[in-house]
């Protein structure tokens, strides 16, 4: 594992793998946002307390997210701890940005749905920021098909994982799809879905029911029932989005407009 990049260059660079990589997510992630407020038309300076909103609230829960683990309060890390060395959730941080740009929507009285606008910002974000967990983090459990990373005895040891064996690139399969949703939603569902806001609520649909099975090879502790804390959560809240998907296909809400035809030169 690489937890700096001078672990992964090679050189003298103690600058964490993993907080460089989110960074660069999140810059991505603000650029496809301001290229598609610029195509969509919407230029409200409003927009700007949204996303900071976002940032923040996705701050926040990321690094708090994971800090009431055990019923008993006195078992739970302080919070300065759990902010300094608690480990960070990228579940907990999509439910922050989406409370924070909910708070800041209340704040400023910006009523336009903006979910359109963050789905691939965030599908491109996630696809970078998996980086970073897949170069620093536990690959996942062993792998009975016989192919992915093998860590060595003091790795294995450090990560609380297995040595000597293949283990499932779980981070691998959650780069692939981010990479995959972000092409889907910015080649297709951007033009052609009409409903304002449904992209995004798409996106996590689908990212929920993804996150949830990829969770039996990540090799997170089992919580409860033979599943872990994000399966839990999951457990939760999947459910609510697909039902809500299921009401709105119902209603005729995701019909897919015509696919914008080429203009050819004369």
């Amino acid at each position: 594992m690489y937890p700096t990049l001078g672990d992964l260059l090679g050189i003298r660079l103690p600058i964490p793998t993993h907080d460089t990589f989110v960074g660069l997510g999140v810059i991505a992630a603000i650029v496809v946002f301001v290229i598609e407020t610029r195509r969509r038309g919407q230029h409200d300076p409003r927009l700007l307390m949204v996303v900071a909103g976002a940032l923040i609230g996705g701050a926040i829960f990321m690094r708090m997210g994971t800090w009431l683990q055990h019923l008993d309060l006195r078992a739970n890390a302080g919070l300065v701890e759990q902010w300094l060395y608690g480990n960070r959730s990228i579940l907990g941080g999509l439910v922050g940005a989406w409370a924070g740009v909910h708070v800041a929507k209340r704040l400023t009285g910006y009523r336009l749905r903006t979910g359109d606008l963050f789905a691939p910002a965030v599908a491109l974000g996630m696809t970078i920021g998996r980086i970073g967990c897949l170069l620093t983090e536990l690959p996942g459990t062993p792998n009975p098909l016989g192919f992915g990373p093998v860590l060595d005895s003091a790795t294995a040891a450090a990560l609380g994982g297995v040595a000597g064996v293949p283990l499932h690139p779980s981070f691998v399969y959650e780069i692939a799809f981010h990479a995959v949703s972000f092409v889907v939603l910015w080649q297709v569902l951007r033009h052609r879905l009409t409903a304002p806001g449904e992209t995004l609520v798409l996106y996590l649909a689908a990212y929920g029911v993804f996150r949830f099975f990829v969770e039996f090879v990540r090799g997170n502790d089992v919580a409860w029932a033979g599943l872990s804390r994000p399966q839990l959560f999951l457990a939760v809240t999947v459910p609510l989005l697909l039902l809500r998907v299921v009401l709105q296909w119902r209603r005729g809400v995701y019909q897919l407009a015509p696919a914008p035809r080429e203009t050819v030169a004369a």
